[in-house]
């Protein structure tokens, strides 16, 4: 049987899903369950007292708008890849990691307008609900990162030609994570507004 070397993405089979797609959704998965138990840990401490109420930091809304655009990006870039429009793809890769890195630099804003309003993260002075704040917002912009690390080797994949329309692996699991987190901090938003 002669075996020849496929490009990655391109391999077949028998299960129909791809062992990288099915080890990006068990990560998936697991963040969910991850950010389900933080949120319910907010909503059972939040109930038991001793709750310092504050206005969210006014940039988490800016945030929101950054990482739905940065979203459309994203998309934009797997639709040029699946239409061989290689100059496209780039340059919608560059948008998405420069938003991407606004959407870091915002966090950082905020997480300074806490400090500068006396909110920290843990020790005497600290309350519950500031130290749930950095957190939530924490742990999703850990991720984010690792999507930017994600984003930047596609781009680096895109520079030497290896994602087209015939190669959409990496796109599509750098598509649909970036989707993922999108969608994640929009319900840690909306949770926020709702609950805090």
């Amino acid at each position: 049987m002669d075996m020849v070397a496929k490009p990655l993405g391109e391999e077949n089979n028998t299960a129909g899903v791809h062992p990288l797609k099915f080890t990006l959704w068990l990560i998936i998965i697991s963040i969910i369950m991850m950010f389900a138990a933080f949120t319910s840990a907010y909503i059972v401490r939040r109930a038991e007292g001793n709750w310092l109420e504050y206005d969210l930091p006014s940039i988490l809304l800016i945030n929101t708008i950054v990482i739905v655009l940065s979203s459309v990006t994203m998309q934009l870039a797997h639709n040029a890849a699946a239409k061989d429009n290689l100059s496209m793809l780039r340059v919608m890769l560059y948008l998405t990691l420069g938003l991407g890195i606004a959407f870091l630099v915002g966090q950082w804003n905020a997480w300074s307008e806490l400090v500068n309003n006396n909110i920290f993260f843990g020790g005497e002075t600290s309350n519950p609900s500031g130290s749930f704040l950095y957190v939530l917002t924490g742990v999703h912009g850990f991720h984010l990162v690792t999507g930017l690390v994600f984003v930047t080797a596609v781009i680096i994949a895109a520079i030497r030609y290896r994602v087209h329309s015939k190669n959409m692996l990496r796109i599509q699991l750098c598509t649909y994570y970036w989707h993922f987190l999108g969608g994640l901090w929009i319900y840690l938003y909306l949770f926020l507004r709702i609950n805090h």
